[in-house]
């Protein structure tokens, strides 16, 4: 019985998707859940898994191609296990031989360099695989066309893939398409630093009493959570909950000629991901203890990485918190994440001499800086807003009393 194998339904916010990888080939055997191919969309990679048991039929749409909710992208050939099994038939002694050589041959070369040696017509015999027990990989097979391409470049450049070029220098490029989430948050960015009035304003905070909390607390916190480890995310996160409370203009959100207040705190934490940046959401964090948000963060950090969030992770959220400081970032102007009206960047934790009642004393100081839509936001708001902030990590008691 042959079934269709289709995308899924996709969300009124994402039209089309883009196939990214097919993982089994026509002709393969497949098992109930296996995962087949990756559809990419503009905010998240989805997953299809086979529905049964079977043999790949037919690919309709190879990776690149765009389709849209629902649409066929293969065929599977189901077994509905009343099929018999058909025997191998028994080879020579020699042909045997042959093909299990062939096998093994073929398992000491990736399928990136596989590829590469197909394009290019290489003999997979001449080349020295530098992987693991003697395996050639993608670099063994470039680092082949460089050499080659020394004495006639042109010629190693017409034989080259399309997506890699040997300048006159025999030097190697690699051009390969922007990934649609990349694009995606590109095209924001840009719409984001064009179409607001985007101001930034900045402060700095003495981590000292948070650092001395987390150093206090951290082994007892971790006990009484089931092991979740107390950061200091999750203190930023519940200082911009009591800040957006106070100013709702940070909380609110643009809707064409409308300002909607929000009566909630949905709060974004921007992730890096291997297929890039990308924002969940924590949802009525004023309800949330420091650690469920960092329990959750934890968990949105682990999704990101392997490509496992969902679109309902990222929709929403009235207020974003970007953190370049665990790269190593100083300072830096966050930019808005529309139609949201503010963003704060938290920066490295720097050692500083500080002026302290008339002392010099070494402190451990971070850069704050709260990018806003000044259209909406006044500037003495937002700097009352981050100086909330501030005063909210240095004493963290006020996070308790309210105050």
């Amino acid at each position: 019985m042959t079934i269709e194998i289709k995308a899924p339904t996709l969300p009124e916010s994402v039209p089309d998707g883009t196939i990214a990888n097919w993982y089994k080939n026509v002709g393969d055997t497949v098992v109930r859940d296996e995962l087949l191919v990756d559809i990419e969309t503009d905010k998240v990679v989805i997953e299809v898994v086979s529905p049964t048991d079977g043999t790949l039929k037919e690919i309709l749409m190879d990776a690149g191609a765009t389709i849209v909710s629902n649409q066929a992208i293969g065929s599977l050939l189901a077994n509905d296990g009343k099929q018999p099994v058909i025997a191998a038939k028994a080879e020579p002694e020699v042909e045997a031989k042959a093909e299990a050589a062939t096998n093994e041959a073929e398992a000491m070369i990736s399928p990136a360099a596989k590829k590469l040696i197909e394009e290019n017509n290489l003999d997979a015999a001449s080349i020295a695989g530098s992987g693991k027990g003697g395996r050639i990989t993608k670099e063994d097979i470039l680092k082949k066309l460089e050499a080659s391409s020394a004495p006639k470049s042109a010629a190693s450049t017409a034989t080259a893939p399309a997506n890699i070029a040997i300048s006159e220098e025999g030097r190697l490029e690699e051009r390969v398409p922007m990934s649609r989430l990349r694009s995606k948050v590109a095209e924001r960015l840009l719409h984001a630093s064009q179409s607001t009035a985007m101001l930034t304003t900045f402060n700095e905070v003495n981590m000292k009493p948070v650092m001395d909390i987390r150093n206090r607390y951290k082994e007892e916190f971790e006990k009484a959570h089931d092991g979740t480890r107390l950061g200091f995310m999750s203190f930023f996160v519940r200082a911009c909950t009591e800040a957006l409370k106070r100013y709702p203009a940070v909380n609110a959100s643009l809707d064409e000629n409308d300002v909607v207040y929000h009566g909630y705190q949905d709060i974004g934490v921007a992730v890096s991901s291997p297929r890039g940046l990308v924002v969940p959401v924590l949802r009525n964090v004023d309800s949330m203890g420091l650690a469920q948000v960092e329990n959750e963060i934890r968990q949105f950090g682990v999704k990101a990485r392997d490509g496992k969030l969902a679109i309902e992770d990222m929709l929403g959220g009235t207020f974003t918190i970007s953190n370049g400081g665990v790269f190593g970032s100083l300072l830096s102007t966050p930019i808005l994440n529309p139609p949201q009206t503010a963003i704060l960047g938290m920066h490295k934790i720097q050692e500083r001499p500080m002026a302290v009642s008339g002392e010099v004393v070494v402190l451990p100081m971070m850069y704050l800086a709260l990018s806003y839509d000044h259209r909406m936001i006044d500037g003495k708001e937002a700097v009352q807003f981050l100086v909330t902030v501030k005063d909210l990590l240095e004493d963290p008691t006020r996070l308790l009393l309210e105050i």
